[in-house]
């Protein structure tokens, strides 16, 4: 739980992902999850689901709720995170084989955000419902995925 972000874990992703370059978020937020998932996929079986579901819910529910309140964008995209993470771990619970096209189809949205931000250069919520005019066939890719 520690290393995926999930609560009450969760509290060192937000700040790790402001603090970090964009290229690096990519990576904390996408590839460094694939070992924490595989293994709690692995592990499933095993595991309390009522304790897991618990953790779960309150991952989906606090990672959505923390990132209403964001300007900054790696923020709300860590929030985001934490949130799909608690999603996914409430499905492992239930489907364990639909944890991994979950976590593959959470892994593609990301990365499509994340280099859509990093060739915008924006930082801050507000710079980026200006920045449509700079580049709007990517900033309409953006909002395909994030709509996704």
């Amino acid at each position: 739980a520690m290393k995926l972000g999930l609560v009450p874990f969760h509290f060192w992703f937000p700040e790790v992902l402001q603090g970090s370059p964009l290229s690096t978020g990519l990576l904390l937020s996408t590839i460094m999850k694939l070992p924490p998932i595989t293994l709690l996929y692995m592990t499933s079986s095993s595991l309390n689901p009522t304790l897991l579901t618990t953790l779960a819910v309150l991952s989906a529910a606090i990672g959505g709720w923390m990132g209403l309140n964001q300007t900054q964008i790696r923020k709300i995209l860590a929030f985001s995170s934490i949130s799909h993470l608690g999603w996914m771990a409430i499905i492992i619970v239930y489907n364990p084989k639909l944890t991994l096209l979950n976590f593959y189809l959470y892994t593609m949205m990301t990365a499509t955000v994340f280099l859509a931000l990093n060739s915008i250069k924006v930082l801050k919520l507000s710079t980026l419902m200006t920045a449509w005019t700079k580049m709007p066939s990517l900033n309409a890719m953006l909002l395909l995925t994030l709509h996704l």
